[in-house]
């Protein structure tokens, strides 16, 4: 909705240069294309009107000024209130009107169409303007006018041919080429200005609908940053209580040793520093191995493997890289920063309840046994240390190292059997135990 109101918003700009009066409504670009259009319409027929005239008197043939002034004025005024009221299609209306009988009624002035050398010509400007103000539907009327008007104009010439009076061929002939000329010219530029204004605007919108497809696109990376994709795709269905179950996955969760004595002895913006820096780093770590992130909580990272259809089948060994990457890049963290960073890592496999919760600012989450496992393996865990229930090790055996299995006490579990996942190159192969 934010898109379309800032699509709108962008595409009204050009009518920025010129505000319309208080209450009156607003006009879309293409409706004061079209109103820009008719007023240079009008403002050409003016100035033709008072330059014939003034041709006609300097050739010695005076005529009364009263229709080509009225026109001038009638038509100001017309201009004037649309420029207060902003009211298109009745300042179309009644100017289109004038610019159709004005011309029939300056060849009736003056006698016949040969006489006025087809000043009546001028009134297809009537047509040709209701096509691109009022749309191609809307024009047939008025070219129908028009045509019924020549063809009455035909009658009367015919039917007064021996009352009327006759000028010379020279002047006719002039005046047969200044019209026919004239009017190709202004219809020719008046389209030719048209079209150019009609690009100028589909080249606003096509920037506008790049700039709402940028915004998309980073509103979408934005969502995919905060949920797995099949779940993004359910959101953006409006889909309600969206939750799925996950028969084995395996979870990660790590923990920065002692961080909470850590934020008693340095400042807010060095604890939100040294958060934002590892977690960035286990970020990384993720997406080179496709686990999935899942949140944070205080000082603690959570994540997962095998939650998306199609993952790899040794989606636990991921897991398993992750830690140890994670472990040794902080161990790299430590030495270039000189932060006293540790974490320690649990890590548990089986089933587990995912969805989202909330309808403002919500979360993706996960619950079940396996979830609180691997949080309660990482709060068991030594500094630098990285433990695996059963089934994870079983997983990982042939192809990871560990330590000798250790019964622990588990809070909300009782005794446990759990490994230490060991750097690779640190220990030598366990025969896989039966």
């Amino acid at each position: 909705m934010k898109n379309q109101e800032r699509l709108r918003e962008m595409s009204a700009d050009p009518q920025k240069s010129r505000p319309a009066a208080a209450g009156a409504p607003a006009l879309t670009p293409e409706e004061k294309l079209s109103g820009d259009m008719l007023m240079l319409t009008t403002g050409f027929m003016m100035c033709a009107a008072a330059l014939w005239l003034a041709i006609y008197w300097s050739m010695g043939y005076q005529y009364s000024t009263a229709i080509p002034l009225v026109f001038q004025g009638l038509s100001f005024v017309i201009i004037m209130l649309y420029l207060r009221s902003r009211r298109l299609y009745v300042f179309a209306a009644l100017q289109l009107a004038l610019v159709l009988f004005t011309p029939f009624a300056m060849q009736w002035a003056i006698g016949n169409f040969v006489n006025s050398s087809g000043v009546s010509l001028w009134g297809l400007l009537a047509p040709v303007g209701a096509v691109t103000v009022l749309g191609t539907r809307q024009s047939m009327p008025w070219f129908f006018a028009w045509v019924f008007m020549t063809v009455m104009s035909g009658v009367f010439d015919y039917m007064l041919s021996g009352t009327v009076q006759h000028f010379d061929l020279q002047t006719v002939a002039v005046f047969f080429v200044l019209n026919f000329a004239a009017i190709s010219v202004m219809i020719y530029s008046l389209l030719w200005y048209f079209a150019s204004e009609k690009q100028k605007l589909r080249a606003q919108v096509d920037a506008s609908h790049a700039e709402i497809r940028i915004e998309r696109d980073r509103s979408e990376r934005l969502l995919l940053n905060i949920l797995p994709p099949a779940i993004a795709e359910r959101l953006k269905r409006n889909e309600v209580n969206i939750a799925q179950g996950h028969a084995d996955v395996t979870v990660l969760v790590a923990d920065i040793v002692d961080f909470t004595r850590m934020t008693e002895e340095i400042s807010p913006v060095e604890t939100v520093k040294i958060l934002n820096d590892v977690f960035s780093l286990f970020d990384d770590i993720a997406d080179q191995y496709h686990v999935e992130k899942i949140k944070t909580i205080g000082d603690a990272y959570m994540a997962a493997a095998g939650l998306e259809t199609g993952a790899q089948v040794h989606f636990a060994d991921a897991v398993a890289h992750m830690a140890l990457d994670m472990q040794a890049r902080v161990g790299e963290y430590r030495r270039r920063s000189g932060e006293r960073i540790q974490i320690r890592i649990g890590i548990g496999t089986g089933p587990i309840v995912a969805g989202v919760i909330g309808k403002k600012k919500f979360i993706y989450d996960m619950w079940g046994d396996t979830v609180n496992v691997a949080f309660r393996l990482a709060a068991d865990a030594d500094a630098g240390v990285a433990q695996v229930d059963m089934t994870t090790y079983r997983r990982l055996q042939h192809r990871f190292r560990f330590d000798d299995v250790h019964e622990v006490d588990i809070k909300g579990k009782g005794r446990m059997q759990i490994f230490r996942l060991l750097p690779l190159e640190d220990a030598t192969p366990r025969q896989a135990s039966a």
